[in-house]
This record gives C-alpha cells, structure tokens and sequence, in this order.
C-alpha cells in the first residue's frame, strides 16, 4: 500500500500564496512517479492527491416539473442484473475487504468531506490519456458511493466514443444516452437499476458519428439538470482530456473533475498538459493508478487475510 498525499490538510494554506492549484497538483503526483518508478504494479488504486478550495458555493436552484423530483421517480426504473467475474477489475463488488476497496472507500470519504464546503454532486473521472483506468475508478466509485444508506448512485457512461461500462458489468448492448440525444424529445427512459451494486446506470449506448454535436445540441445540458434532482451523486466516466474536445464539454457540466493517472504509463508532459486541460475551479483531485508499497501491503496482509493482490491488467477503455 502507498504513501497518501493528503492535500487537503495544507489546502487553506496555501490559499493565501500565488501557487497554482493545478500546478502543485502536478508537482506530487510527478514526484510520486519518480518515487515509485521502480515499484511492482499490483493494486489498481493506491495514491490518492485531493486538492480543493474552500469557497463554500450556493447550492443551484433546479427548475422543472414537481413530479420529475420526487423521490420515487428513480425507483420506476427497470432492474437489471449484473454478471461480474471474481477476476473483474471491480473490487468494490468482488473483493470488499481488499486494500483496493478500501482505497475506493477511502475516496468516498474525501469526497464526502469536500461536499462540506462545496458544491459537488456530478463528478467527473477522466484521465489525460487512453489507458489509464479511468472507466473502473468511476465503476468502483459508483459502486462504493452506493453502498451508503439512502444515497442514490447515478454511474453515467459519458465516453460516447469507446463505451466501456456496460461489458465490464456484463450488461451487453442497452440503449443509452446517444439513442436519447438522436431520438425525439422526450422523458430519459434509459437508465437501469443495478442488482447487486445497488446503483443506477445510464449506459452511453451505440456510438454515434457525430459525438460532439450531440453533446453540442442543448439537450444534454437540460437532461443534466434532471438528473441532478434526482440523484444524490453522478459519477460521470468520460473520454481522455488530451485527444479529443468531448471532455471539455463534460467539465462544464459537472460540479468536479478527478483526474486519473498510471504509473508507467502517463509520461510527465501528458500529466501537465491533462491538468492544465482542466478548468481549475473544477480539479478536485487526481488519482494515481497501479502503484504498490510491499511493506505496507504485507503489514495489512496479516490483518486481512482474504485480501489479495489484483495482478491482471487495466481494463481497455
């Protein structure tokens, strides 16, 4: 297990120099590579760098019918069953009492000790390069998010492009929010209730050809404001910041970005430009993916028993 980067503590801090957020943010997590540039890649989560600012935000008055808020609305969505191998990457559902769960417990936390202070209900998890995890740290982060009491989980697949959620639940091909943004204007029909998880899921559906002028046509912002009245949290898993122009859109919707990062994957040029990518006002943090500290696993290991060390790859995304 791996050293945690706990920024939130020296955040107020450092509100009264000139450093930038996104920057310092940058400068650990490319000390933490270099730190660890040796180490065997083992768990899929293990640093965890959380900036944030402490401007409380007014909460956003939503407009819309009575009936569309009211608690009861989710509940008419169809359940789906989930098929998830013991070898899937979603430990939060197959391994609970793994140090891998426990990671994505403990980001549950900092993000509930965030909402204290700011607006934060739609999460962004995106990463600066294909390849990097991003899909299964929103999944598990859903998954961990819905296992509290009374808090209803929205896991959106935002990656019009390459869709990767459905097959990792085992869902197969639903329809999704690009049949919704191409059809008629109409009610969202599209989500699911997933047994097991205990969470809903927007599926992103079948690729489109035109991603960005979906996203582009006004109806994507409105559906967001919906969704938003009735979820207690959405997770929204969307493309990679660096090659393409959708995220850009996404950050504008959501409340917050976490940024994923892999060890001996994202290079130190690709990091800094995914986080200067990011609207500053919106970096909540950035997550570095498949690091390991043997010490401290073996220490934990004697504890928990039952845990064990996830050695297959990163799902592709």
């Amino acid at each position: 297990m791996s050293h945690i980067f706990d920024a939130l503590q020296r955040s107020e801090a450092e509100q009264s120099g000139e450093e930038s957020p996104a920057l310092s943010i940058a400068t650990e997590l490319i000390q933490a590579v270099e730190r660890k540039a040796s180490a065997v890649r083992e768990f899929p989560v293990d640093d965890l760098a959380v900036e944030h600012e402490s401007v409380v935000e007014p909460a956003v008055a939503l407009q819309g019918e009575t009936s569309d808020t009211s608690p009861t609305v989710v509940e008419q969505f169809p359940l789906l069953q989930v098929v998830v191998s013991p070898q899937s990457r979603l430990v939060s559902l197959v391994d609970r009492e793994s140090i891998a769960a426990e990671k994505f417990r403990f980001l549950g936390v900092r993000l509930r000790q965030l909402r204290q202070n700011r607006l934060l209900k739609k999460v962004l998890i995106t990463s600066s390069i294909p390849q990097e995890g991003k899909s299964m740290v929103a999944a598990n982060l859903a998954c961990t998010l819905a296992r509290r009491q009374q808090q209803k989980v929205l896991l959106l697949d935002g990656d019009l492009r390459r869709p990767a959620l459905s097959q990792m639940f085992g869902l197969g091909k639903l329809p999704g929010l690009c049949e919704w943004l191409q059809g008629e204007p109409g009610p969202m029909r599209n989500i699911y209730r997933l047994e097991g998880p205990g969470c809903w899921f927007l599926p992103a559906g079948s690729s489109p050809k035109n991603p960005l002028e979906l996203m582009q046509s006004g109806r994507l912002s409105a559906l967001m404001d919906q969704l938003t009245a009735w979820f207690d949290w959405i997770v929204i898993d969307s493309p990679p910041v660096l090659p393409l122009g959708d995220t850009s859109i996404w950050t504008r919707l959501a409340d917050g970005v976490l940024l994923v990062t892999r060890q001996g994957a994202t290079q130190k040029q690709q990091l800094q430009r995914g986080l200067e990518a990011i609207e500053q006002s919106k970096l909540i943090g950035a997550l570095l993916n498949s690091s390991r500290e043997a010490a401290s696993s073996d220490y934990y290991s004697r504890y928990a028993p039952s845990a064990v060390a996830v050695q297959s790859s990163l799902p592709e995304e």
